[in-house]
């Protein structure tokens, strides 16, 4: 790939970013990201072979950016194991609350099946950090179905608060308690 092939392929996935921020997930249709592009409507196709490939190469800026924040969140490393835990929950729920598009792009089943961009790849290694985090945070518990359910938690609350369920149901207005009830509950008032 030339740098202009490397330019233009980064600028359909800068345009898709921008495009699922502004209007979501249902507004990333290729002609679409082509036109704000400024290229042909068939452009995409010579990056991206199939709707799926660009989708997904949106989706893994969006695990880059997530993975980014997490890293900065859990700074050096040094705070307690279940501190880490909330700082990663934290930033988990304020990326899907401030990113909803994105989000609901992220974990589109079709996407990570589909095998594009090894977008599953990209998606683990947060989900063991958080086990890793888990099992020092309790040791003796098996970590990852900890943090299994713990994510599933997490994922659950970001999908029925961007739903408004959640507010509607428990009449929080920010998502702060309803995560500390949540770490309450996978790791242990004494966190």
């Amino acid at each position: 790939m030339t740098e202009s092939d490397t330019s233009l392929r980064d600028r359909l996935v800068d345009v898709g970013a921008e495009l699922v921020a502004a209007e979501g997930a249902q507004a990333l249709t290729l002609r679409e990201i082509a036109r704000r592009a400024g290229v042909s409507h068939g452009a995409p196709r010579r990056w991206f072979p199939t709707h799926l490939e660009l989708l997904s190469a949106i989706a893994r800026r969006g695990f880059t950016e997530l993975a980014g924040r997490a890293e900065a969140a859990l700074g050096d490393g040094t705070a307690a194991p279940g501190a880490q835990v909330a700082a990663l929950a934290r930033v988990y729920l304020e990326f899907a609350r401030d990113n909803s598009g994105m989000y609901q792009l992220m974990f589109r089943h079709d996407l990570l099946e589909s095998g594009h961009l090894r977008l599953r790849e990209t998606s683990l290694p947060l989900f063991g950090l958080l086990a890793d985090l888990v099992g020092r945070a309790r040791p003796g518990v098996d970590a990852r179905l900890v943090a299994g359910a713990l994510w599933a938690n997490l994922h659950g609350i970001a999908q029925l608060w961007a739903w408004g369920s959640l507010r509607l149901a428990t009449g929080a207005d920010d998502l702060g308690p309803l995560l500390d009830a949540t770490l309450d509950a996978h790791l242990g008032a004494g966190r």
